[in-house]
């Protein structure tokens, strides 16, 4: 699991993408928008640092072009939420039927199907900025037999806001003393993505106590 730590540490990152290039920034944001077992893959952390690789510094020289890794990205978010749709419209029953594992948990699939269903195709929209919703919100869309079209246009809608906005506040951030604090900032997007899953669990539990 070295990969998965090199993730997370500026250094760790910033060899993964200086020895193999844009292609792992792809494969991941792929992967947690696309397949299940992705729902763990730090995708808002990795498109603020991948908006600072986009920098040159007296430190550290630009490792990946701005419009390149813009456009690059928010395609590998949109296939992979495409992926995701057909995955659920294929194997809703198994999954369903699937038990508990390492990496998945049918929690995660509840969750993402309450969310679907209180915010309708916008949620492909607003889960982009929620971790493990991301990932399992276009399964339940094609679980629940979304009509295509429709889905892809709210997959792009949701693609090119979610993948711009955060590499230009990683961009943003690269020209700022805050890049050399790379390892903080990753800590506060992270605690700033899991904002609404806590705010969720805390409004459920103040339902049930309610009611």
């Amino acid at each position: 699991m070295q990969w998965l730590q090199q993730l997370y540490s500026e250094d760790g990152l910033r060899t993964l993408v200086g020895d193999m290039g844009l292609i792992v920034l792809v494969i991941i944001i792929f992967a947690e928008t696309g397949l299940l077992a992705g729902f763990f893959l730090p995708g808002d952390s990795l498109l603020v640092t991948a908006g600072i690789f986009t920098v040159s510094t007296p430190e550290h020289p630009a490792i990946l072009d701005f419009s390149t890794t813009l456009i690059v990205l928010t395609l590998a978010a949109i296939m992979g939420n495409e992926v995701g749709r057909w995955l659920g419209n294929r194997m809703a029953v198994a999954v369903r039927q699937r038990p508990d594992g390492w990496l998945f948990r049918q929690k995660h699939l509840n969750a993402a199907e309450a969310y679907y269903t209180e915010k309708g195709a916008l949620s492909l929209v607003l889960a982009r900025y929620i971790p493990v919703l991301r990932t399992f919100v276009p399964f339940v869309a094609g679980m629940g037999k979304m009509p295509k079209v429709r889905f892809t246009i709210w997959n792009i809608t949701g693609a090119i806001l979610w993948v711009p906005t955060l590499l230009s506040v990683g961009h943003f951030i690269g020209t700022t003393p805050l890049a050399q604090e790379l390892p903080k900032v990753i800590l506060v997007v992270i605690g700033i993505s899991l904002l609404p899953l806590i705010i969720g669990v805390v409004r459920n539990l103040w339902k049930k106590r309610s009611s």
